[in-house]
């Protein structure tokens, strides 16, 4: 088990610790900084594991691409809420931004509205709807079993290459890495083999 789990489970168990004291008295008063105390450490050891694949991303990879997305809106799903704000996307984001311009790499940011999960990056044919539940789904032109986040990372991968190729997209070194108005979030890395030369991200959405 993690480190992270680990901390997850004691947290818990200081919060219902916390809820079985009586209001106003002293051992509750002791029970709310236990409770300050676990949620430091998680913060410590989240910020901690973000910047070493941060740094691990940046250093095998020449180019990163991310998808931009709106974190503010899917947090106020409450079914998500609590996971996107555990895993620290915005954090990340902000992490592989500013390494990726230290190191004078590519950051290119896919917009939000690229059909990514929809899209059959083999044939690319697209489904009209794909409710967030559906995990793996089929091709019903090409016929090719998709996982779903798999195959959004290859095509923000590919939709990457493509804006490469037309020469759109600035290096982070120097250039604009963020498009206007909007907010560079990365939801999950998936890492490649080292010396690849880009880096994409799979969706939830």
């Amino acid at each position: 088990m993690s480190s992270y789990n680990i901390i997850g489970r004691n947290l818990k168990r200081q919060q219902q610790k916390l809820s079985r004291k009586q209001k106003g008295s002293q051992n509750r008063t002791k029970a709310k900084q236990k409770v300050a105390k676990v949620y430091s450490k998680t913060a410590r050891c989240r910020e901690d594991f973000l910047h070493k694949l941060s740094r691990k991303i940046v250093n095998e990879n020449q180019v990163i691409a991310v998808e931009n997305l709106n974190v503010k809106g899917m947090v106020r799903n409450p079914k998500l809420a609590k996971a996107i704000s555990d895993v620290g996307w915005g954090m990340f984001s902000t992490m592989l931004k500013y390494k990726a311009e230290w190191e004078g790499k590519t950051y290119i940011e896919v917009d939000r509205f690229f059909a990514s999960s929809k899209t059959c990056h083999v044939c690319l044919n697209r489904v009209d709807s794909l409710s967030l539940d559906i995990r793996q789904w089929q091709c019903q032109h090409c016929e090719t079993c998709h996982d779903r986040d798999v195959n959004a990372a290859q095509n923000i991968r590919n939709e990457a290459l493509r804006i490469l190729s037309l020469g759109t997209s600035d290096t982070a070194w120097g250039g604009s890495v963020r498009q206007p108005g909007k907010t560079s979030v990365l939801l999950d890395a998936v890492p490649v083999e080292s010396g690849s030369p880009i880096l994409a991200n799979g969706r939830v959405g």
